[in-house]
């Protein structure tokens, strides 16, 4: 792992306290829409690659399904495995850098990122979804949510290198970190490589109840392995 893939803000954010507790609805529409009927569910691996605190897997791993997951942060995993342990489930749940993923080829029937490519530059994003290509069974399937470059956040954020916008004040990212906002095109081109992009919608939820109006959007993506 290195300082330009791992942003510090979240060990520290998950260090002290920070916790999802649920899991989010376009992934278990993601999951039980894509996941391969002509197994058993303890015979289909899904992986989580930025899996925080372990909320969606949690929520897999009640349903049957065998669950990875891996994520940056010692503090975010241990919270995982202690939420497994209180549940009586299993789960294979590490500490690790997702430009570099420590499984085997074609291991996956699912991989997730639920907002955790957006946090790290394009650069290290391809090599991410390069690794999730190997890893991932052909005709697999990959849920890919970065956020959007239409997001108010964008606007507030300090320019950096490699697509990221460092120091944003503003809308429903503050405090984040870095992020990379995607344009469509960035999103074909992230996924030119090895993919069929199966569906790409574009979310936006506006604020209107404020002087400024905010807008969050983001790209909930389907992309099948080839």
């Amino acid at each position: 792992m290195n300082s330009i893939t791992i942003d510090p803000v979240w060990e520290e954010k998950y260090s002290s306290g920070h916790c999802e507790h649920a899991p989010w609805d376009a992934v278990v529409t993601f999951i039980f829409r894509h996941a391969p009927r002509d197994r058993s569910r303890s015979e289909v691996r899904i992986l989580e690659i930025g899996c925080g605190t372990g909320s969606n897997l949690v929520f897999a791993a009640s349903q049957g399904f065998s669950v990875t997951g891996l994520d940056c942060s010692p503090s975010a995993i241990k919270t995982a495995i202690g939420k497994f342990d209180s549940q009586n489930l299993s789960g294979d749940l590490r500490v690790g850098d997702f430009t570099s993923l420590p499984f085997a080829d074609n291991a996956f029937d699912l991989v997730i990122d639920r907002c955790a490519l957006t946090c790290v530059g394009q650069k290290d994003a391809a090599r991410a979804v390069s690794e999730v290509h190997r890893v991932l069974r052909r005709s697999g399937y990959f849920y890919l949510n970065p956020y959007s470059d239409r997001h108010s956040s964008r606007a507030s954020g300090r320019r950096g290198p490699d697509g990221l916008r460092y120091e944003i004040s503003e809308g429903s990212l503050t405090g984040v970190g870095q992020i990379c906002f995607y344009g469509r095109g960035d999103v074909e081109t992230l996924l030119d490589d090895g993919w069929e992009i199966n569906s790409l919608v574009h979310m936006e939820n506006v604020e209107v109840c404020r002087a400024v109006q905010l807008t969050h959007a983001e790209w909930r993506i389907v992309a099948v392995a080839r």
